[in-house]
């Protein structure tokens, strides 16, 4: 009987037994619509008796009446406390996620800057353009040097920066000279616009590098010293 089940009822058959599954389909000859209703909320209490682990999951009450519901063929007609959708929320595949179709113009800097130069472009006063320009190139700098372990020189930087903007953000090497250049992580607030120019367009800045070795050594031996010492025996109190 259970083979000519569909493959989703077959499962619910054998969480339940054959015994719960022949219950509910009574429940189909049940012509009293309060009788039947008493006879499903009996079946429930049956079903969490017989699975009391579904308590752990959220919503249980209401998923052990649409397992009900799914046994009768959706053809069960009761006062039910929940609404009764049965097995065909799972029958509905969830939308298609949009990936996208196209990875970055320069593979080191990603996604990310691209949409911050298209938020610098957008800027209409030229000192908070060429500000926000230096910030994103600051931050493109140290994405380049995390990627392939090289640092650029600004006037490349400068040219990278030119590309992903189609020409729309192109930076002199002076003014860039003059902002203390693309190697520090934070700028002079007097310059490109001062304090105005940097509060109307911020740039989150990537964290610095931890520096690797380095001290290391000094350490290690300062560990050793304070190991022997550890080791040494406790001196006793003079008599």
């Amino acid at each position: 009987m259970i083979d000519n089940l569909p493959p989703q009822l077959q499962l619910l058959v054998r969480e339940y037994g054959q015994n719960t599954y022949q219950l509910a389909q009574t429940l189909l000859t049940l012509e009293d619509r309060a009788e039947r209703t008493k006879r499903a909320h009996q079946i429930v209490q049956l079903m969490f008796r017989l699975n009391p682990g579904v308590r752990e999951q959220q919503d249980y009450q209401h998923k052990l009446w649409n397992h009900l519901y799914a046994m009768t063929g959706n053809q069960l007609d009761v006062d039910a406390p929940f609404p009764l959708t049965g097995l065909d929320q799972f029958n509905n595949r969830p939308e298609r996620v949009a990936y996208p179709t196209k990875g970055p113009k320069l593979r080191p800097y990603g996604k990310n800057v691209e949409e911050l130069v298209a938020k610098a472009v957008a800027l209409e006063d030229a000192a908070q353009r060429e500000q926000a320009a230096i910030s994103i190139g600051r931050v493109m700098k140290f994405l380049h040097r995390m990627h392939s372990k090289d640092i650029p020189k600004d006037v490349t930087i400068i040219r990278h920066l030119k590309d992903l903007s189609a020409g729309k953000l192109q930076l002199d090497q002076a003014l860039v000279d003059a902002a203390g250049g693309f190697d520090t992580m934070t700028g002079s607030a007097s310059q490109g616009g001062g304090r105005a120019s940097q509060a109307a367009f911020v740039v989150p800045q990537p964290r610095q590098e931890q520096r690797r070795g380095g001290g290391g050594g000094k350490q290690e031996r300062r560990d050793k010293r304070r190991g022997k010492k550890g080791g040494r025996e406790q001196q006793q109190p003079p008599q």
